[in-house]
């Protein structure tokens, strides 16, 4: 019987690649405002897009039933891509009230897990309490947070990202036997 195994292999591709994104994040970094900017359109013009397709996909589902949900759900993402679109500091706020509100929530989930778990107490308790006064932070400060905070997200993720290829490599699925 065969199984799939995953396995860490890093390539010079992967170091290349793993590179360019350190280089990626510190430009980032360097302008968090424009990172900011740049990553609210980019939500805005998917979000649009897909909201276009849904209505699209909605119109050849008539028949075939549960086209007024895809409908409606395509429906909200048009009119969110369209408001963040055309109006990109209240969409900038937006997402960080919604980031700040989901730092909160994994800050409290991570905090009542640590007094349920058998192991790693401290370090669940730690991360979440310190998850917790981020979002607290963001949600109380949402106009001071939004100039920087999707940046500085975006700028960790992509330097994250660089170093793990570059220490190792990507996941890669093959096949492997049972025992």
């Amino acid at each position: 019987m065969a199984t799939a195994v995953i396995e860490r292999r890093r390539t010079g591709w992967d170091v290349i690649l793993g590179i360019l994104l350190v280089i990626g994040a510190f430009v980032v970094l360097g302008d968090v405002l424009l990172a900011t900017a740049v990553s609210v359109l980019l939500i805005g013009w998917t979000s649009l897009i897909s909201g276009v397709f849904m209505l699209v996909g909605a119109l050849f589902r008539i028949k075939s039933g549960g086209a007024w949900s895809v409908a409606l759900g395509g429906a909200v993402l048009t009119v969110l891509g369209l408001f963040m679109l055309r109006n990109i500091i209240v969409g900038a706020v937006l997402l960080t009230v919604l980031a700040g509100a989901l730092f909160l929530t994994g800050g409290l989930v991570r905090v009542v897990t640590a007094f349920q778990s058998e192991k790693h107490k401290l370090i669940l308790a730690i991360s979440g309490v310190v998850s917790i006064g981020l979002g607290v932070f963001v949600l109380i400060n949402p106009i001071t947070a939004t100039l920087s905070l999707l940046g500085i997200l975006l700028g960790v993720q992509i330097l994250v990202e660089g170093l793990t290829l570059i220490t190792l490599g990507r996941l890669r699925v093959g096949d492997g036997a049972a025992e």
